[in-house]
């Protein structure tokens, strides 16, 4: 896997090797992604002009875009600077005028002279009751009519380049591409009857109509299948180097799990019990755990991460949770520390706030195996920390780990196996693009004992209402998260809209009873301010979002949370689960700026009907797209150039299949199928992969 194929190499060649491609144009075409020929092969028009001829504009409704051969007649200059220069033609069954402006006379006659034939193309409009067709697109006389296709792709633009420069330059770049060997299963490639790759490309740049454009188009579905089969390829590739490097078989002897289970004031749901078997049954396994452990808020995911760590500590030897802050893996610690208590197994927390002695105390006693289970922050990772057999590292996923972070975590804990934990329910097609190269154990089901929580909607009209029950409910002992919401990514207005609401409502219901924590504060203050509030002091919490994540106050039963149009539907969802942790009835306030949209009104009711955060997620995929749901830019997901997540979904299940049957078949991708997905590997930039299997 040396480097690129050869026969890739005209298609990542200099862009001003193409026609009609200067430096400036190159420079240009960077704003589209686009740094050498094989992106514009990948740069699909998203709509077409139709440009069949007729024999005559008579009976066409105007405005509309006509394509007609015509006789020129009369030339008539403009009669004023800036005025317009016409020119009288007629087809064969009536005329119009073409008109330019700022129209250079010399130009125009040598271009249109009187009484020849042309074929125009172009927009025609009715002006003073007379079709004119101001500046054709084309004029041509009709023996090179042929060069103007029946529909012309529309492609994306940006400065500096027009319609003409793009179809130029992408037909340049069809002109170099290679007969590349297939790496598609044939089977499945004929069952869709589906071309080749080259064919693929040439017929989605040459729609021959509007329905070519869509997404199930035969052309565009393979090369849609293509960009996921690669992405898919990569996952299997890492999932394949993670697995040849030899795990560590854990078996559990039973005896810890089962006194945490008697302990238990109620038996595990179905979901968290096959959960535990699957987690099992890996961890027993001589290859290593790669596993994502997906459930919804309060579907128990802490019992079953525990359940896993005992079976580390039952086959002699240590786990380790990673939280991704101190006041979370605090929180990790007090939900474990009854459990282990009825386990017996020694539990102990180690964040960036140890120091000195007693840091030094805790980094000896893991070391000597004292510490069975250890609940910590990334201060796990410095140099001086080691384990005497650490075998499970369990990540709470609030920092969205990819990929890479995944494998180097692994790395410190010499083969142990790795469970990921995360509270986003995040539709199935998603999950496999973001987590394909893992196993994946969901938690479907919610354990006995949650309340529901009441959602309703309403107004920011009616604020004084809101703050009334407040009022009301701290009267009764009861607290209240207040959520303002980030204004457009700006954290300096964020604060403002925070710090006003906070004002307000200390104001209203009294100085020490209020609480406010966002982002800009140091984190000493954040602490302190949560702690607050955990602790009963203070009464109601004013916050922007960095509450959604995992925080337990279960006397914490109600939660408003302000312009909630504008946020995701799975962080409301989070948001909600906020609420409803402890024994009294919980209630949620979406509180929306009017005039609300249908689609805004929609989203809303969804939270309002369901508290099931996978049929919730769903519904925002559909409604919002991939790239919202997760929040592209700290997402990790691919930008896909042509497949469309939310409409393919189906295609990325099967790309999964696919990739990952080929992998096993074919380890070393050294068959003619495997060679030839080497080479889309390197046509799609799928350059992680390539390392990772030529270092493999």
């Amino acid at each position: 896997m040396s480097g690129r194929p050869e026969q890739l190499f005209p298609l990542f060649a200099e862009l001003e090797t193409l026609q009609g491609v200067g430096p400036k144009t190159a420079e240009h075409f960077a704003q589209l992604r686009v740094s050498a020929p094989r992106d514009l092969l990948y740069t699909l028009p998203y709509s077409v002009v139709d440009r069949r001829r007729r024999d005559s504009i008579r009976g066409l409704e105007l405005p509309t875009t006509a394509t007609v051969e015509v006789t020129v007649g009369r030339h008539r200059p403009a009669r004023n600077k800036g005025g317009a220069y016409r020119i009288d033609v007629t087809d064969q069954d009536t005329e119009f005028q073409l008109v330019f402006f700022h129209g250079r006379s010399r130009y125009l006659t040598a271009q249109l002279p009187e009484g020849s034939r042309r074929v125009v193309s172009g927009k025609l409009e009715l002006f003073d009751g007379m079709a004119q067709m101001v500046h054709p697109d084309h004029m041509l006389p009709v023996e090179e009519a042929g060069e103007i296709p029946d529909f012309e792709p529309v492609y994306p633009l940006t400065h500096g380049i027009t319609q003409k420069t793009m179809f130029k330059a992408v037909q340049s770049a069809m002109s170099r591409m290679p007969e590349l060997p297939e790496w598609m299963d044939g089977g499945y490639k004929a069952k869709q009857g589906w071309e080749d790759w080259h064919v693929a490309v040439a017929a989605a740049h040459t729609p021959g109509g509007a329905e070519d454009l869509e997404p199930v188009a035969p052309a565009r579905a393979r090369l849609a299948y293509d960009e996921l089969f690669a992405h898919q390829l990569t996952l299997a590739i890492a999932r394949s180097v993670e697995r040849e490097q030899p795990g560590r078989s854990s078996v559990p002897t039973g005896k810890l799990q089962s006194k945490v289970l008697s302990a238990l004031p109620y038996r595990p749901t179905g979901a968290q019990g096959r959960a535990i078997e699957e987690i099992t049954a890996d961890m027993a396994s001589a290859r290593r755990m790669n596993r994502l452990l997906q459930g919804d808020v309060g579907a128990g995911k802490t019992l079953v991460a525990f359940m896993a760590l005992l079976v580390a500590v039952e086959a002699g030897g240590q786990g380790v949770m990673m939280a991704p802050t101190e006041i979370l893996a605090r929180q990790h610690l007090e939900g474990l520390q009854p459990l282990a208590n009825a386990a017996g197994v020694v539990l102990e927390i180690l964040t960036g706030r140890d120091k000195g002695k007693d840091r030094r105390a805790k980094v000896e006693a893991l070391q000597r195996g004292d510490i069975q289970i250890l609940v910590g922050t990334h201060a796990v990772f410095q140099q001086d920390v080691g384990f005497a057999d650490l075998r499970l590292v369990v990540v709470d996923e609030q920092h969205r780990f990819g990929v890479r972070q995944r494998m180097e975590l692994a790395e410190k804990g010499k083969r142990a196996d790795v469970l990921v934990m995360t509270a986003t329910p995040i539709p199935r097609s998603l999950a496999l693009t973001q987590y394909g190269d893992m196993e994946v154990s969901i938690l479907d089901e919610k354990p006995p004992g949650r309340k529901p929580i009441k959602t309703a909607i309403l107004s920011t009209e009616r604020m004084s209402e809101v703050v009334d029950h407040l009022r009301r409910a701290i009267a009764e002992g009861r607290q209240c998260y207040w959520v303002c919401p980030l204004v457009e990514e700006s954290e300096v207005m964020d604060l403002t809209a925070a710090d006003e609401r906070f004002k307000h409502l200390r104001a209203v219901l009294g100085e020490d009873v209020v609480g406010l924590v966002h982002g800009q504060m140091p984190p000493a203050e954040k602490d302190a301010a949560m702690a607050a509030f955990q602790e009963g002091r203070t009464r109601v919490l004013v916050a922007t979002t960095v509450i959604e994540v995992g925080v337990n106050v279960p006397n914490a039963s109600i939660m408003v949370i302000e312009r909630a149009e504008i946020f995701g539907l799975a962080q409301l969802h989070q948001l909600r689960g906020r609420v409803g942790r402890g024994t009294a009835e919980s209630t949620c306030l979406l509180m929306y700026q009017p005039p609300l949209t249908e689609g805004g009104r929609k989203r809303l009711e969804v939270l309002r009907e369901s508290e099931d955060g996978f049929v919730i997620a769903e519904t925002d995929l559909q409604m919002r797209g991939a790239g919202d749901v997760i929040g592209t830019a700290q997402s990790g997901l691919p930008r896909f150039r042509i497949a469309d997540l939310e409409r393919q979904a189906d295609l990325m299940a099967v790309a999964q299949s696919d990739a990952r049957a080929l992998m096993t078949s074919d380890p070393d991708l050294t068959s003619d199928r495997g060679r030839a997905a080497r080479t889309l590997l390197w046509l799609l930039r799928q350059d992680e992969a390539i390392r990772l299997i030529s270092v493999g």
